[in-house]
């Protein structure tokens, strides 16, 4: 519906995101990919005592998996970006999720340290990478209006993911052992060529039934006007062809965009979240030996990341919600720079919590802006590059976060053994996170709204704001603008003759006044409208 059927003649609509439709299935691949992305690396850890075991190695060498498996989601980014701009979103998903299944399987027959490394954490890694990355470029693609609610649900997958592959896990390991686990969580991660096939290319299929529209339009209007005015078509498809001719060089499609750097929204987002990365994730990595310093008992101590994950699985859907409001939209980095903000001011406040009823209370507070931070992180990179840099811009800010997740949790875990003291990890996070957000407020408002001010009306979008998908639409636009002054109702085929006739006459009426009269050898048309060109007018205007 609301799509006209090119083999009736008809020209399809422009190609625009439909907010809804096939794109709830997109959404809920994103969701299972997001959850897997995320959560698995840290689910692993369910196993790695057995491993300590059978290997005889430390805590520290097993925990080495999760932090390749990390690596490789943010260092890669680049090279996704390449792969999707090369082959398209399907292809490289599919890719992704057969090589993440395929290194949790081959790591269920290895025998040392070092094979687990290159199977579960390398080759799994890049995986989900592959995954990770495209199906966020396909859920911008199908959602506009609704982005942000779209963004906000499926960032919910990352704690539900996490509060059920945990317990899997665990349940795995006792039934099956390690080996076992890692062979089922591998057919697992198949779902993954699951989401990846459902991931259909919106505009492809739309662009060829526009052109063999296109096609039949000129040729239709060809045909019943015959010989009649062949003067006055070749004239009109002389100008088409030139027309056509002149669009037809374009440049081609580039692997990895850098032009982007050259967008000042994005300079200020990428700085933004590197700083926000180096402070974000360790108040949740340290908490649960933070909790066993200050005398709660182990279970209650792992009940807070529940907690945090609980509250985490609402927070994201309702936070994109909120953004998605049509008062608030527009101001979303703003609401980004709360969210970071909020989240900041949470770890220095609950930096001397010393009982558990405090830490509970961090951990509500901490998973509500943690949620909001999750929801709000892409959509704000959306609305800066566009959907049409967005493939691009992920994965060199990916790459960007990669050297911060490098360096802040083991920083802090340095100057914990140095110091002994939690309270200024938690002091130092939270001012990170404060400045994240506080660099982004000014930056935007000084450097972007300023600069918007400046500009002459007729400019509408910062540079690199989206303008590729305005470009394409305005070509889309043009086409059929162009395709619509040819074609006309079936009730109103005279006034196609008539026009045709008008031209010829003009033609008619400039040889005459220079020879005198109608020319010869024009044909049956040319003689007869350039001869009676009053007769013409005055019959048809009945």
């Amino acid at each position: 519906m609301g799509r006209a059927d090119p083999e009736e003649g008809h020209l399809p609509a422009p190609v625009k995101p439909p907010d809804g439709g096939w794109g709830w299935i997109v959404l809920l691949g994103c969701f299972v990919i997001t959850g897997f992305s995320y959560a698995f690396p840290k689910a692993v850890s369910v196993y790695f005592k057995e491993l300590m075991k059978d290997f005889h190695v430390g805590y520290s060498d097993t925990a080495w998996i999760s932090s390749i498996m990390l690596a490789m989601l943010y260092g890669t980014g680049p090279v996704c970006s390449i792969m999707v701009n090369q082959f398209g979103c399907r292809p490289v998903m599919l890719i992704g999720g057969l090589l993440a299944s395929s290194g949790m399987i081959l790591a269920s027959f290895t025998t040392n340290i070092i094979e687990l490394y290159l199977t579960a954490g390398v080759l799994t890694g890049l995986g989900m990478a592959l995954n990770f990355q495209p199906s966020l470029i396909m859920l911008g693609t199908y959602f506009d209006k609704r982005r942000p609610l779209a963004n906000g649900l499926a960032a919910a997958g990352s704690p539900v993911f996490l509060s059920s592959l945990s317990p899997l896990g665990q349940v795995l390991l006792e039934k099956f052992g390690w080996r076992g686990g890692f062979l089922i969580m591998g057919g697992l991660l198949l779902n993954c060529c699951t989401c990846g096939a459902v991931m259909r290319p919106l505009d492809a299929g739309m662009k060829r039934k526009m052109e063999k529209a296109q096609d039949k339009y000129e040729a239709k209007e060809m045909l019943p006007i015959g010989g009649k005015s062949e003067e006055g078509i070749s004239t009109t498809d002389g100008t088409k062809k030139t027309k056509k001719a002149k669009k037809k060089p374009k440049k081609g499609k580039k692997l990895l965009d850098f032009s982007i750097f050259s967008n000042r929204g994005f300079i200020i987002y990428t700085i933004s979240k590197f700083i926000l990365v180096l402070g974000l994730f360790v108040p949740p990595i340290l908490l649960v030996n933070y909790a066993k310093d200050t005398g709660v008992p182990d279970t209650e101590a792992a009940f807070l990341l529940s907690i945090i994950g609980f509250i985490d699985i609402f927070a994201r859907p309702a936070c994109g919600m909120v953004a998605g409001l049509k008062w608030v939209r527009p101001h979303v980095s703003y609401l980004f720079s709360f969210a970071m903000l909020f989240n900041g001011l949470t770890d220095i406040c609950s930096a001397r919590a010393s009982n558990y009823t405090g830490l509970v209370i961090f951990c509500v507070f901490f998973g509500i802006s943690y949620g909001m931070v999750g929801a709000l992180q892409f959509e704000v990179l959306m609305a800066i590059v566009g959907s049409q840099k967005f493939s691009s811009a992920i994965g060199l800010v990916l790459l960007i976060e990669a050297f911060a997740v490098l360096i802040g949790p083991p920083s802090a875990g340095r100057l914990v053994d140095a110091l002994k003291n939690y309270e200024v990890i938690f002091y130092l996070a939270g001012s990170e996170v404060v400045l994240s957000a506080v660099f982004l407020a000014m930056a935007t408002y000084c450097c972007l709204n300023r600069g918007k001010k400046k500009e002459p009306p007729t400019e509408k979008n910062p540079p690199g704001g989206g303008s590729d998908t305005e470009e394409a639409e305005s070509d889309v636009q043009e086409a059929e603008e162009h395709s619509s002054d040819n074609h006309q109702p079936p009730h109103n085929t005279d006034n196609t003759v008539v026009a045709a006739s008008e031209e010829a006459n003009h033609v008619a009426e400039e040889q005459s006044g220079e020879g005198g009269g109608c020319p010869e050898g024009h044909g049956e048309a040319l003689a007869r409208d350039g001869c009676n060109a009053d007769q013409t007018v005055e019959r048809d205007s009945f």
